[in-house]
């Protein structure tokens, strides 16, 4: 807690009070290629621009292609060479998820960083178009899908460049506060239990879970990427567009807690470019450091149950 409220850096150099410019300086990304989803506004804009300002080429996913497009232009304003694309997807449709990754190898495009940064927060009880709770549905099972669609060209990528190939989940310490059980398999859907904060910490769990869990698939592989995760920090961002006023109080007493948006970024940029971390995988990063997630994170059977159940949910929504 001390070196969250001084910002003092950890073992990596860096901390609390880093920014994206700041952990990603002097690193060259110009043989690199990335996704960055929801990178239309708040901390994924940030990592887009910096990732481009580092001379990686980037392909905004956005749900909001007006949004998106101004996100790029926003980039070329201040770096007229960015290399900056930009597709549309919406996490919360597996046939969306489906149709974007057709629509990027339609770009015969190499694949060395996918980051999964996009997401809902406390949002009200609905399904999405395929019957999954909304908050699940965005932050996970569209990331799962995604991932599991671009993990051959992310392959394809490595082997032909010698690169390695990262992945990075954008978590949460919000994973701490999730159902007693963690993830409710038998109620995923059932609105007479949904709880809008427990249901997002459900999800953010999820991303952790599925991280750790791909990361034990490609190392028996022997694929040459990682897979980690990461939680960005509070940072007031339109992610928080449902719960603004409670946001609002409970930064008025806690203000030292908050982060910038260039700081939140930090985090995602260092553990996506960052040369110290070739070879670490598995692994949940905060401040820049990595931090040890709750127990239920660093469940094997809890992580092989949700890949399971995940797969299960998106063949059932294939086959509607």
């Amino acid at each position: 807690m001390l070196r969250l409220i001084t910002g003092r850096p950890g073992p990596s150099g860096f901390g609390s009070a880093s920014t994206a410019e700041q952990v990603t300086h002097g690193i060259d990304g110009a043989n690199l290629t990335a996704i960055v989803t929801g990178g239309a506004s708040g901390v994924g804009l940030e990592t887009a621009r910096v990732l481009a300002m580092r001379n990686v080429h980037v392909i905004i996913a956005a749900r909001n292609m007006e949004a998106a497009n101004e996100a790029k232009q926003l980039i070329l304003k201040d770096n007229k060479t960015a290399r900056v694309d930009i597709e549309k997807l919406d996490l919360s449709s597996i046939r969306s998820v489906k149709a974007f990754v057709d629509n990027f190898k339609a770009l015969n495009l190499p694949l060395n960083i996918l980051i999964n940064n996009a997401g809902v927060m406390f949002c009200p009880f609905q399904l999405s178009e395929d019957g999954i709770e909304m908050q699940f549905a965005t932050n996970h099972l569209g990331h799962f899908y995604l991932t599991n669609l671009l993990l051959d060209k992310m392959k394809e990528t490595a082997k032909a460049t010698g690169v390695q190939g990262m992945i990075v989940n954008l978590s949460s310490l919000a994973h701490l506060f999730t159902y007693k059980e963690g993830i409710q398999f038998d109620k995923i859907n059932d609105k007479s239990s949904y709880h809008d904060k427990k249901a997002y910490s459900q999800s953010k769990l999820a991303n952790i879970l599925h991280a750790n869990e791909l990361s034990r698939r490609l190392q028996e592989e022997g694929a040459n990427i990682t897979v980690n995760s990461v939680h960005p920090g509070l940072i007031m961002t339109n992610l928080m567009r449902h719960s603004v006023f409670m946001m609002n109080i409970i930064r008025a007493f806690s203000s030292f807690l908050w982060k910038s948006v260039p700081q939140g970024a930090a985090t995602t940029c260092y553990v996506a470019l960052h040369p110290g971390l070739k070879g670490v995988t598995g692994k949940f990063f905060n401040d820049c450091n990595e931090y040890e997630p709750s127990k239920l994170a660093l469940d094997e059977a809890l992580a092989r149950k949700l890949w399971d159940f995940s797969n299960h949910l998106i063949n059932a929504a294939l086959k509607t």
